[in-house]
């Protein structure tokens, strides 16, 4: 206990370098349990940019290609879906419900859905979260546009704007629809998902200007001449040729496997039914390169400040000579020496684990919303699991070990060999 408080007051003697490297340590920590956590909940976050869906059903081609162009909007499919299929597969007993969606259109580099109201009905992101509008509504006329957060915000739109959409995904358009003008009645609130870079349009409007009928707003203007003599939401779905694919949800998990084996087997077209969240896991698995870099990264970033404690518990060594000698003076013995450095270290990085831990949870709490909305991570403060309990015991084992170092140092100085400094 007496070498404990000496080398608790020696701390504050010092506390000048000792508070820069608690500092040093503490911000380790922070970076290490906040890219843990940061790398467990994108995984999370990762399997979880689509929510509640059953399966995924396009024309046949890999599942993880079918993943990538119906959900994250990368790369295409060469076939699509056939609407009598779709119908046909969408009617069997078990079906809860479906969201057909319609692909290959763009608006400056943004990619064009086509699809019905049962989108923002159904379609789930995180966790099961609904989408909600941070501005306006649902479209509900052939000539209206519901945008994502990040379109709206990066291309400055707001409501009752007029936006013309262009043939081709991505930044190549090769026709612009310059005569079929959307109305934007809807802006989504973030999510951190596809969704947010997604103009979202009727069904029905993607068939008409690219089947060669009459405009948007003519059509428009011939539902509200009769509008008592078709249903609205027919009006906004109409009869396409095809879709790029669909989404399900079924009643019980049961139907999913055995609708899954008949659409694979499915005689009149091609088609493939992926569940999600297995070829998510697959996908992340062929991105586990990612997972080690981070780990990686956090090892550096400890060691670093290991060895910045290191050089300067050594600096100070050099430094405390006389106080050392000093202390062998007044009866102190080597060991007494080795274990007051060793407790300094030990203390030093102790302190340095709670700080840290104190500024991980301050940082989880400020930046979490804004890796929600910006990056689609959505981080759990949560306490500390066993793992980073562990990874806080592996520091505090590495720092007591190099402390060692300089307290071996000192064990060994003698007392003439500590008398014999100058001031």
């Amino acid at each position: 206990m007496i070498i404990a408080k000496l080398a608790y007051k020696s701390l504050l003697n010092r506390r000048a370098s000792v508070l820069l490297t608690l500092f040093t340590i503490a911000i380790s920590v922070m970076l290490l349990l906040s890219i843990e956590r940061v790398r467990i909940d994108a995984k999370s976050s990762f399997s979880n940019t689509i929510s509640g869906t059953d399966l995924i059903v396009g024309a046949r081609t890999g599942d993880i290609q079918l993943l990538l162009s119906s959900v994250f909007r990368i790369g295409h499919t060469n076939n699509g879906v056939s609407w009598k299929s779709y119908e046909y597969i969408t009617s069997q007993r078990g079906v809860k419900w479906s969201i057909p969606i319609s692909l290959g259109d763009s608006h400056n580099g943004q990619a064009v859905l086509g699809t019905t109201l049962d989108y923002f009905s159904h379609y789930r992101f995180a966790k099961k979260q609904n989408l909600t509008f941070n501005k306006g509504r649902p479209f509900a006329a052939i000539n209206e546009v519901v945008l994502g957060s990040e379109v709206a915000n990066k291309l400055g739109y707001k409501l009752n704007d007029s936006i013309v959409i262009s043939h081709g995904m991505g930044n190549t358009s090769f026709h612009h629809h310059d005569d079929n003008p959307f109305k934007v009645v809807g802006v989504l609130n973030p999510t951190g998902t596809p969704v947010d870079k997604t103009l979202h349009i009727p069904l029905a409007a993607i068939d008409l200007i690219h089947g060669g009928k009459a405009s948007l707003v003519h059509e428009h203007e011939h539902e509200h001449e009769h509008e008592h003599e078709h249903d609205e939401h027919n009006n906004l779905v109409g009869h396409p040729k095809q879709i790029t694919a669909f989404l399900m949800g079924f009643n019980s998990p049961l139907y999913t496997l055995q609708i899954r084996r008949n659409i694979n087997q499915y005689k009149p077209e091609a088609l493939l039914g992926i569940m999600p969240t297995v070829t998510l896991k697959e996908l992340w698995e062929m991105l586990a390169i990612v997972e080690k870099i981070l780990l990686l990264f956090s090892a550096v970033v400890v060691l670093i400040s290991l060895l910045g404690m290191l050089t300067t518990l050594l600096a100070n060594l050099s430094q405390r000579r006389r106080e050392l000698a000093i202390l062998r003076s007044v009866g102190a013995r080597p060991w007494h020496l080795f274990t007051l450095i060793s407790i300094e270290s030990l203390l030093t990085t102790l302190l340095g684990c709670l700080v840290g831990s104190a500024l991980y949870y301050l940082a989880i709490f400020s930046a979490g919303g804004y890796l929600q909305s910006h990056a689609g991570i959505s981080v759990n403060i949560t306490m500390l699991s066993y793992y980073e309990l562990g990874l806080i015991g592996v520091i505090m084992a590495a720092g007591f070990i190099i402390g060692l170092i300089p307290a071996t140092r000192a064990y060994f100085y003698s007392l003439s060999d500590g008398m014999s400094i100058k001031a």
